[in-house]
């Protein structure tokens, strides 16, 4: 005879599963971290500019910013936003500037943010094209720099591209009518040419900040051409937008400019890798919203940092930087101590609301789980109480029923059960020396025989 048991489990395997439970948990916590909730790297790459130029200047700054925050930012000059843009769609940079009208957008209104791994965090700044000459009159077009030697940047820069567009329009091109020539040179080299007398005039695409636009704009050696055409080129060339430089916003006591100038401008966007970390990429919003925040002698106050007119699709975390603000942690916590609390509450509000319906189900689970095995117990004496009322059983069985009943009351002394439960632990104990009397009875009526 053989009735149905289930005995408790040793000591040794409840701690294996105790062991391999809080492994299992610890892995499922590693991954989460990893891959929904990764660290921040503690460096980043940006591609500026030219040395002298706007944008590695803004880079300065944005690597003061950064540092302070116990972020690394190295900067790597370049020609300018074209090999900026070349260098993140290689994935050599994690940042860098981009000149307006060489993004995807700019391209394709309608592109698919699919379509490039680049994603803008802002437009940061206006950048005029500056066009400065020694004693020429432009203000009707730039037909009259046919002939002559125009400094329009360095190759490969977003630079040369623009000046060569905005040239061929009036029908100015390298080499063409009247041996027009270009020499590649931009900032301060080209200011110096122009100054010195090497080139006929020169033009920049550059933020009011650049160190050879502040030069010229100083020099009353040198004009700076007001276009009357901006309306009709911004309408050609639709990247561009009409701005103007007021009176006397450069030197009030020289006068300069003596009168409202007529400028091109297109905007420098911010631009990221998509899968750069968004806790760094709200530090580079926040570091763009000190950098340019402060008005120009172009743009106000406020303008910049700003979702709008950007050249690529515009990251998440701009998204909601531009909505709220920077994440609320990081208003009261310094940046890594606010990354590391909201990786831990990236992790807890999960398992909080898996953890919250478990507590209140685990009692009742706990009590079917103890009502269980006292009908498990009960149901195994019931069948040896049957099996004993049915026939007479051999010596050998009656030890195997005996040893039985005393593991039952075995486990039922060693289970600690609620007091809710006591009369019917009670009534099982007596139960089982029922069941062991009449056993007993059974074996004495047979050795009389």
């Amino acid at each position: 005879m053989k009735s149905p048991s289930l005995p408790a489990l040793p000591t040794g395997r409840r701690l294996a599963y105790w062991v391999v439970g809080i492994a299992v948990l610890t892995a499922l916590v590693w991954v989460v971290v990893r891959d929904l909730s990764p660290t921040p790297p503690r460096s980043l790459t940006m591609s500026t500019g030219v040395p002298d130029g706007a944008y590695h200047r803004f880079g300065e700054r944005y690597q003061e910013l950064l540092r302070a925050n116990g972020i690394r930012l190295d900067l790597r000059p370049s020609s300018g936003g074209v090999e900026n843009l070349q260098r993140l769609n290689d994935g050599s940079v994690s940042v860098g500037f981009v000149q307006g009208g060489t993004g995807v957008l700019a391209q394709d209104p309608d592109a698919a943010p699919e379509s490039t791994p680049l994603r803008a965090l802002a437009t940061v700044a206006f950048e005029p094209v500056w066009i400065f000459s020694s004693a020429l009159d432009l203000s009707k077009g730039l037909g009259p720099l046919a002939g002559k030697r125009i400094a329009v940047g360095v190759p490969g820069s977003g630079n040369l591209k623009v000046a060569s567009e905005l040239l061929a329009i009036y029908g100015v091109t390298d080499g063409g009518p009247q041996a027009t020539t270009f020499v590649r040179e931009g900032g301060m080299a080209a200011a110096k040419l122009l100054t010195g007398g090497q080139v006929d005039a020169a033009i920049f695409v550059s933020a009011p900040q650049a160190p050879a636009v502040q030069a010229l704009l100083a020099d009353d050696a040198v004009q700076l051409a007001s276009l009357d055409h901006v309306q009709g080129l911004s309408r050609r060339l639709p990247f561009f937008q009409p701005v103007s430089l007021k009176r006397g916003s450069v030197d009030p006591k020289r006068d300069l400019p003596p009168q409202d100038v007529q400028l091109l401008a297109t905007t420098a966007n911010l631009v990221v890798r998509e899968e750069l970390h968004p806790a760094l990429a709200y530090l580079l919003l926040e570091a763009a919203r000190q950098v340019h925040r402060q008005p120009s002698i172009i743009d106000r106050p406020g303008d910049f940092p700003s979702p709008a007119g950007t050249d690529f699709p515009l990251a998440g975390a701009a998204e909601r930087y531009f909505k709220a603000g920077r994440p609320f942690l990081q208003n009261y916590m310094p940046f890594w101590a606010a990354t590391y609390v909201q990786r831990l509450l990236l992790l807890l509000v999960p398992l909080a609301a898996i953890l919250v319906p478990l507590v209140r189900v685990l009692p009742n689970v706990i009590a079917w789980r103890r009502q269980s095995g006292l009908y498990r117990r009960y149901g195994e004496l019931k069948f040896l109480e049957q099996d004993l009322a049915s026939r007479r059983l051999g010596d050998e069985e009656r030890r195997r029923a005996l040893t039985q009943l005393d593991r039952i009351e075995e486990e039922v002394v060693r289970t600690k059960f609620p007091l809710d439960y006591a009369d019917r632990v009670y009534t099982l104990r007596q139960h089982v020396d029922y069941v062991r009397a009449q056993l007993l009875r059974q074996g004495e009526a047979q050795t009389r025989v």
